[in-house]
């Protein structure tokens, strides 16, 4: 037998394999009828590739797209806890203080609870975290997300250099990639996560204007019903993304955008608020994640001062978290190198404990 044709008839059935397992799974995707359709043409052109033997890189590309666009939740939603008295259980478990904040969180939810027995979706302003860094603005996400039991996915903005790495590249470009936003719904496998857009403020100034516009329809609810991202080039409805957006400031943040954005001011942290905030809330978490017992850490309430601000004041609780974590793995390695405890931390001994 000619050994170029016993080679094509080896690797043939796993191309015919291939291209049944894509035809399968365009079939269960429950794709829009435009979507299947234009699959499945893509499919017959990847088909007769295999046929003639004629194998380009085009042929991953094109494979790779049917398999991203499948895996998109075109008509998936996850089942939102639209529980009020839980929501507050959630912020109140996750938060110290805060309280204006975190009743304007529970009205807002309040709202989509209301729109929800009524068969509607909710069209209101973007909420917008605004504060220093450590402030507390993105755990706040992590709570609505939380308190809905939707997945959050989170978006950097901090340097995005391009409008492109938002809305995707045209696949007539070589390299082409979905942008961020279809690639957060692949990855939340729902059509309604809490989308965090981290750090609007952020973005590269040559890109700025160019971003704003596509937050500008991402944000509006009469034109994100249709976005069109480039590289899977049909419109997606994201009608039901709950955005949420954080920023340093608001100066770098286009006028349009902070139209569709409702402001919340972060407060300040006073050393009161953060020794609670230590105490309460980081230094237990801190423990569990250092798989630490608590029975064996004594901390003398007179060395939070020092916990709290042992280089001066921050209005943030972002160096705490750090000085905390620093403090539990000094009491992890002492517990791995053989030392029984109980670890006492007071006046005497805590600048050993805070590396300082």
């Amino acid at each position: 037998m000619d050994p170029i044709a016993q080679n094509n008839n080896t690797v043939a059935p796993t191309e015919t394999n291939n291209t049944a397992a894509l035809k399968q799974k365009i079939a269960l995707s429950q794709l829009p009828p435009d979507v299947a359709e234009k699959l499945q043409d893509e499919l017959s052109r990847i088909e007769l590739v295999f046929k003639t033997g004629q194998f380009t890189p085009e042929l991953d590309r094109q494979v790779n797209y049917i398999n991203f666009v499948t895996d998109l939740p075109w008509n998936k939603a996850g089942q939102d806890i639209l529980d009020l008295n839980r929501a507050k259980q959630v912020l109140d478990k996750n938060h110290f203080g805060l309280e204006p904040i975190k009743a304007r969180i529970l009205e807002y939810l309040s709202i989509m609870i209301l729109n929800h027995m009524k068969g509607q979706i909710a069209k209101q302003p973007i909420l917008a975290f605004v504060g220093l860094v450590g402030s507390g603005k993105t755990s706040l996400a992590y709570s609505i997300a939380e308190a809905l039991g939707r997945p959050l996915i989170r978006i950097p903005f901090g340097g995005l250099g391009s409008a492109l790495q938002l809305r995707g590249e045209s696949r007539v470009r070589t390299e082409a990639e979905p942008g961020l936003i279809m690639r957060a719904l692949k990855r939340a496998q729902v059509k309604n996560p809490v989308v965090l857009l981290d750090e609007l403020d952020r973005v590269t100034e040559t890109a700025r204007a160019d971003i704003m516009g596509v937050l500008v329809e991402l944000l509006d609810p009469e034109q994100n019903m249709a976005f069109l991202d480039h590289y899977v080039n049909f419109p997606f409805d994201l009608s039901q993304v709950l955005f949420v957006a954080t920023a340093n400031n608001t100066g770098n943040i286009a006028t349009a955008v902070m139209d569709r954005l409702e402001l919340i001011e972060m407060p300040f942290y006073t050393d009161e608020q953060k020794v609670v905030i230590g105490r309460d809330y980081i230094m237990p978490d801190a423990l569990k994640s250092a798989a630490i017992d608590p029975r064996l850490v004594q901390i003398d309430p007179k060395v939070w001062e020092n916990i709290v601000r042992p280089l001066g004041f921050d209005g943030g609780i972002r160096s705490l978290k750090r000085n905390i974590t620093n403090l539990a793995g000094k009491i992890a390695r002492m517990i791995v190198e053989g030392q029984k405890g109980p670890f006492v931390i007071n006046e005497t001994n805590v600048k050993q404990y805070m590396g300082l």
